[in-house]
């Protein structure tokens, strides 16, 4: 069995409503990862706008420190959720079930 690899991971939570001390799912994901023996990279929360979903998430994987990026949020179907739409066009290539 192959030893496990910790990786450096950064979590975005993408919310209108959120803040540090409601992102429940934002908090589990972090204490998951931490506890699994990964690195958090950095932890950020931002409104369901398009632009400012997509800006963080290309500095995180322009980011040589940072291998892997887990969203949260913004993924219903009203006209704000817009996780997909913002970073689907960041993508080099598409896994279905990953983004």
């Amino acid at each position: 069995m192959e030893p496990m690899v910790p990786l450096t991971i950064a979590v975005l939570t993408v919310s209108d409503t959120r803040t540090e001390e409601t992102d429940r799912s934002g908090q589990a994901l972090v204490e998951r990862l931490t506890n699994a023996g990964h690195t958090l990279a950095e932890k950020r929360i931002v409104p369901d706008d398009v632009y400012r979903i997509r800006a963080v998430v290309a500095e995180w994987i322009a980011d040589s420190d940072v291998q892997v990026v887990i969203t949260t949020g913004g993924t219903g179907f009203t006209g704000r959720d817009s996780t997909p739409e913002a970073i689907s066009v960041l993508l080099d290539k598409r896994i279905e079930g990953f983004w």
